[in-house]
């Protein structure tokens, strides 16, 4: 017990000195809106003894405090109460369904110092708490753009993110494996046991642990995100087997293949209406400085390779890597569109609703926020607009104000989804709040 102790005093010991020296790391002096767009200043990668960790502690919201949506909208809360909600899939009735969740036990990822000090950061963060692995039904019956309903969906997961329904059946993303459910119109329970459809990389180590699943408009087809099991494969290439890229699952077969890599943590996904064409968002590399590496919005091209962990936008060599490989880093493709540096950009949907038409066949983003950043970034849900299909400009604001004026937490922006009105809705897990963002003035129903 007394060599415990001691353990535990020199690690503790060593997290406070490392968080002294980071708090003096020098901010950036690169505005960050040059890590936006489809041509993103990449400056030369800087390296320190210690990286940059710049946390906004967990805070959630003070009583009179929301989000500030953008001008002509308004935010309302349209769910209170919620135990970290992650990930939101609106169902055909209308009904939403928000998981409830968080990381699983990872005895693996938080080995030695450094696994203590990240430990430490996500807890700081409003991460690492248990999770509840349930998913949640809410239910607007009225249309007021407030939840009166508000039930156990499912329950009993392991750590669930993303949802799926396809004709009366629900697939469910755990951690570890993809689940299937039985669904009726309107049901508000689900009480049968699932079905596991396919292994999914977990592990005592699973580094990033949400698995987002969507479906192609045939119905035929699945596609699964894989986050890489550590930052740049410090862990070693044997531990990334499966892992880093998106997956595809054909439902007639029961086979799955890759079908892009090289993505080292992609997360929500969305079939552009324009073009038809599956696109993604994913969090990029750390450790490279506050100026790299801009997480990304792309085009996911079948069969194409993105450069983790060898190179990144593009064919930008990490030289951290060994050994390196030339021919795959050959091979790299850059994503279309940077998101800003170390924004953790989330959510994922396409806007084909006619509430507001400004938003219209465009990319709402929910940027869960920075740590490892001076100053901070992202912690709001921004708009790109397309046309023909790609990205043009530069981002949008269209919710804002998660961050104090002293640096702290109100809340932090995961999910995006569209409900059957059109009006936005913002999953944040710090807040455990689902918000709705609507027209400040609706037009009456014909």
């Amino acid at each position: 017990m007394l060599i415990q102790h001691i353990r535990l005093l020199v690690a503790g010991t060593a997290c406070a000195s490392f968080l002294t020296m980071t708090g003096c790391t020098m901010p950036s002096k690169t505005p960050i809106t040059d890590s936006y767009g489809s041509d993103p200043d990449l400056p030369k990668p800087q390296s320190s003894l210690l990286p940059t960790v710049n946390i906004a502690p967990a805070k959630g919201w003070p009583v009179g405090e929301m989000p500030i949506p953008a001008t002509g909208l308004k935010v309302q809360a349209f769910a209170k109460g919620l135990r970290h909600p992650r990930w939101l899939y609106v169902l055909p009735n209308g009904d939403v369904l928000v998981a409830e969740t968080d990381a699983p036990p990872k005895p693996d990822d938080s080995k030695g110092i450094k696994g203590k000090i990240m430990k430490w950061v996500m807890q700081r963060a409003g991460s690492s708490h248990p999770s509840a692995n349930r998913i949640t039904l809410l239910r607007d019956s009225n249309g007021d753009g407030v939840a009166e309903q508000k039930t156990v969906f499912l329950q009993n997961l392991n750590s669930p993110f993303g949802m799926v329904l396809i004709g009366n059946t629900l697939y469910v993303a755990n951690t570890d494996a993809l689940m299937r459910f039985p669904y009726q119109n309107g049901m508000t329970q689900i009480t049968a046991a699932g079905n596991k459809v396919l292994d999914l990389p977990a592990g005592r180590l699973n580094h990033h642990w949400t698995k987002n699943v969507i479906a192609n408009p045939a119905g035929n087809k699945l596609y699964i995100t894989v986050g890489s099991n550590s930052n740049v494969a410090e862990n070693g290439l044997e531990q990334e087997q499966g892992r880093a890229l998106i997956m595809e699952f054909d439902l007639n077969s029961a086979q799955a293949r890759p079908y892009a890599t090289g993505l080292r943590n992609p997360n929500g996904m969305d079939w552009q209406p324009q073009s038809g064409a599956l696109w993604t968002v994913v969090n990029e590399r750390d450790e490279l400085g506050n100026d790299l590496v801009p997480d990304y919005l792309t085009s996911v091209k079948e069969g194409a390779f993105y450069g983790w962990p060898y190179s990144y936008y593009g064919q930008h060599v990490d030289t951290r890597v060994k050994p390196q490989n030339p021919a795959l880093v050959g091979r790299a493709i850059p994503p279309d569109y940077a998101l800003g540096n170390h924004t953790a950009s989330l959510g994922l949907a396409f806007y084909r609703a006619d509430l507001m038409p400004q938003y219209r066949d465009g990319a709402l983003i929910g940027q869960h926020g920075s740590w490892n950043r001076k100053p901070h970034s992202g912690y709001k849900v921004i708009f790109v607009p397309f046309q023909n299909g790609q990205p043009v400009g530069q981002p949008q604001d269209v919710l804002t104000g998660f961050l104090s004026d002293q640096g702290k937490a109100y809340g932090r922006p995961v999910g995006v989804a569209v409900d059957s009105s059109g009006a936005i809705l913002v999953a944040d897990d710090v807040g455990d709040v689902i918000w709705r963002v609507s027209p400040l003035s609706t037009r009456p129903k014909k």
